[in-house]
């Protein structure tokens, strides 16, 4: 279940966009939407296009294998009824039943971590370095991982014990008050998150006075966004890869770039970014987000409530499973919720995509930066599949593929622009 937990605050984190460097202008009388766009698509060739290709397809098993690895950690977990143990261990320590889900969580995440923990290192460190992604040494990367797992030592033991809470009081419709309570720490999440988490993985300075200082003021003025904090982050530590947002709420809303995109990036490419970000905000779709994931949670919910009993009756002499107000009944609601994430992955992938394509329009029309935006496109091409088809796109992409961006671009650049010119972009990395 904290790996669900996870899975959802991720969804939430919205990424920036990518890069160029020298271009030469070819004057067109008449502008061929597709013309220019295959102009920057096809840029992207031989071993760079074979490799993102690779990676990024790769990726779809990953889905398929992290879902079984998940389902099997927990199956583990009820079989060998360390469970059980959790949940006697927790009764032991206190007589407060309040308190008794709280102290289970502390094993029961130790334990899901161990078990996962050889397919962690290869997905998120290995095969980053593989294909060229990972900047960090090992004990660098390990030690962020402990930074995680004592984040999810306080996070996860808090939302558990107030979903039991809400079990013990409404057993029959506790799926409905449980959407409630998880959608409540997601916003928790989102308004401390960035003054009290990401710190702990980034440093955060305030972005130096200047001309690119002064345009993002101006364009968040322009729609009423608080720009009084805007920082920089020291992300290259980790990787190469570049990224913005807008994240808090209310007082702890800022906005932030990470030292890549400035590194990497012409100023054009960088306002592109910065239109996209400020579309998120602009648009709502921190709370769209929020409403639309607290539908999909209540349907995993509400099947939750109805497959768990049943295993319980099955199964729960066996695993030492009591009912579904033991909190050794942890891995079951996880295994059931983790099959029913795996098997809805394509609607939140659609669900951020739509958001996404907003915003890619959105930024269009505030950055007025087509071609800034298109070489950003192209940017992600280093770990996105470039072009996929449409039901590809539509099953494993949970951003608009960088061809999609493109054309968006360059139809915007059609639609809006006197005289378009089409771009031949040369090689996209800065010296």
């Amino acid at each position: 279940m904290s790996r669900i937990l996870m899975v959802l605050i991720a969804a939430l984190l919205i990424t920036g966009l990518p890069t160029e460097s020298i271009l030469a202008q070819n004057s067109s009388p008449a502008f061929d939407v597709e013309q220019a766009s295959r102009a920057y698509i096809d840029s992207l060739q031989g071993a760079e296009l074979e490799k993102s290709n690779n990676y990024f397809e790769g990726g779809y098993w990953l889905i398929l294998w992290g879902a079984l690895i998940g389902i099997l950690a927990d199956f583990l977990i009820l079989q060998s009824r360390f469970s059980a143990r959790f949940r006697d261990w927790a009764e032991r320590v206190t007589a407060r039943r309040w308190l008794q889900p709280g102290l289970y969580a502390l094993p029961y995440v130790l334990a899901g971590f161990l078990l996962t923990l050889p397919w962690t290192i290869y997905t998120s460190f290995f095969r980053e370095q593989k294909y060229g992604l990972m900047s960090q040494d090992f004990g660098s990367w390990f030690g962020e991982q402990m930074i995680g797992i004592v984040i999810s030592l306080i996070i996860f033991p808090l939302l558990i014990m107030a979903i039991f809470a809400v079990i013990r009081r409404a057993p029959k419709m506790w799926w409905i008050w449980g959407t409630g309570v998880i959608s409540i720490f997601l916003f928790i999440g989102m308004l401390l998150g960035p003054v009290f988490i990401t710190p702990l993985f980034n440093e955060y300075s305030d972005m130096p006075e200047g001309p690119m200082r002064d345009k993002i003021v101006a364009m968040a003025a322009e729609y009423d966004i608080p720009a009084e904090n805007i920082y920089v982050f020291d992300q290259s530590k980790q990787h190469k890869r570049i990224s913005a947002n807008v994240s808090g709420v209310g007082p702890t809303i800022r906005i932030s770039l990470n030292d890549n995109l400035l590194e990497r990036t012409d100023p054009e490419e960088v306002e592109a970014v910065m239109g996209h970000e400020l579309g998120h905000y602009v648009l709502g779709h921190t709370w769209r987000t929020i409403l639309i994931l607290g539908l999909i949670m209540a349907v995993g919910l509400f099947i939750t409530a109805r497959f768990a009993p049943h295993l319980i009756e099955r199964h729960g002499e066996k695993w030492g499973v009591r009912s579904i107000s033991d909190p050794a009944v942890i891995p079951i609601l996880s295994l059931i919720l983790t099959l029913y994430f795996f098997a809805a992955t394509p609607a939140l992938n659609s669900l951020i995509r739509i958001n996404e394509s907003d915003a890619d329009q959105f930024g269009l029309d505030t950055a007025k930066q087509p071609d800034g935006f298109a070489k950003v496109a192209m940017r992600l091409s280093e770990y996105r599949k470039i072009e996929p088809g449409p039901i590809e796109e539509m099953l494993f992409f949970d951003h608009p593929s960088g061809a999609t961006r493109v054309r968006m671009a360059m139809q915007w650049k059609a639609d809006n622009v006197a005289n378009p010119t089409m771009i031949t972009p040369g090689d996209l990395e800065k010296e």
